[in-house]
């Protein structure tokens, strides 16, 4: 049976990501600046807009073990371009935010197809796939933030003209190219693969998915720190804004080197969980080093090990998830890997906020230290008693 192209594969990927990366820099702005929208029901929008990439995620994943994935991943292209066809003309308040949900909906949606149809290229390792549908990803990133500033000078309707005009690109590959995808893509599901997607997960198996899904939540639960209450930190301590901005920058920049060596690195090294427990070692030193940092410097070596840990862990979960799942589950397991993740990145600015207003910038490091440093434990402690008796795919 034919089977997707990565390349097709990464250009859907690389598309969507630039198309997403126009809404979430300057939602906060745009809400607070242009529509005088306070600061606590912004954070309710950002809240549903996450609460929704996870519903999209697990609901995505889930069909994908059932129905045709190309149909489903045009459904969620449709989806997109209906959210942003519609923000052309209403992107007044409340519209803006209504239309943020139906974003992220899709934007889970897509995100979990474009990974689980990724376990279907089997003319590569699985770790060298998702590690180029994450390099590719945050090549968009790069390209649609850089862009954001210079086109929302000039109207934020142009920023959702440039994103329909790049799904429809994303819509022509899916509808050429995708045809063929998936297990269960060229024809209709017999009672035996029917079967497949009611498939037994082997219990070690689960312990140790389980175990990856909750360091997820955790891991992007204290990585939003970066994204929302970091910026506030440093300007308190005096470093302008610019600086802060050029810490993302280097993360960029990093993580498309780090992504490119283990690219490299895969062809002759494999052990995903050692690379899953070095990034997580490094994610987590890079919080110990915010809880002494008082000038850019420190910033800096906690950016460059944050962005190490990042790249090395981050694109290798899903690869693992991969061989963990049986056929006709892993579209169900990857789009796991995203609603947990998404559930990270929800509720991490408010657990954080809440910290920073009860005790500290500090404490609220510390604990994330402590609370990354029990993740390693876990996912050592996990792998160790169950390895023997998983069952890879």
């Amino acid at each position: 049976m034919k089977k997707i192209g990565l390349i097709w594969l990464a250009a859907g990927a690389f598309l969507s990501s630039v198309g997403m990366s126009f809404i979430w820099p300057l939602t906060s702005v745009y809400l607070h600046n242009d529509l005088g929208i306070s600061l606590t029901m912004i954070g309710i929008v950002l809240f549903f807009n996450s609460l929704a990439s996870v519903i999209g995620s697990y609901v995505g994943g889930a069909l994908f073990d059932r129905f045709n994935p190309a149909r489903l991943i045009r459904y969620g292209i449709l989806g997109a371009l209906l959210s942003f066809i519609l923000l052309v003309f209403f992107h007044g308040w409340p519209a803006f935010g209504i239309l943020l949900f139906l974003n992220g909906l899709s934007a889970g949606w897509n995100s979990t197809l474009v990974y689980a149809m990724g376990t279907n290229v089997d003319s590569k390792d699985s770790r060298r796939v998702f590690t180029i549908l994450y390099f590719v990803q945050n090549m968009g990133v790069v390209i649609g933030t850089s862009l954001v500033g210079f086109v929302y000078d000039a109207g934020i309707t142009y920023l959702f003209m440039i994103a329909i005009f790049l799904y429809l690109i994303f819509l022509l590959i899916a509808w050429t190219k995708y045809s063929s995808s998936g297990a269960n893509a060229t024809k209709p599901l017999n009672s035996d693969e029917k079967n497949k997607g009611k498939a037994v997960v082997p219990k070690p198996n689960l312990i140790v998915l389980f175990t990856l899904f909750i360091s997820l939540m955790i891991i992007w639960t204290m990585y939003q720190q970066w994204d929302s209450n970091l910026s506030v930190y440093m300007t308190d301590l005096g470093i302008p804004l610019s600086r802060y901005s050029l810490l993302w920058t280097l993360n960029a920049f990093l993580i498309m080197v780090m992504q490119l060596i283990i690219i490299w690195l895969s062809r002759y090294y494999e052990n995903y969980i050692v690379q899953i427990i070095f990034g997580l070692i490094f994610v987590t030193i890079s919080f110990v080093t915010l809880v002494f940092a008082h000038d850019y410097g420190y910033f800096v070596v906690a950016m460059i090990l944050l962005t190490i840990g990042e790249a090395t862990a981050i694109p290798t979960i899903p690869a693992l998830v991969n061989n963990l799942a049986p056929l006709g589950t892993k579209g169900l397991y990857q789009g796991l890997v995203n609603s947990w993740s998404s559930a990270g990145r929800a509720i991490g600015p408010l657990i954080g906020g809440i910290i920073i207003e009860k005790q500290s910038y500090t404490f609220l490091f510390e604990i994330a230290t402590l609370a990354l440093a029990i993740v390693v434990i876990l996912v050592v402690i996990s792998w160790l008693l169950n390895r023997k008796k998983i069952t890879m795919y």
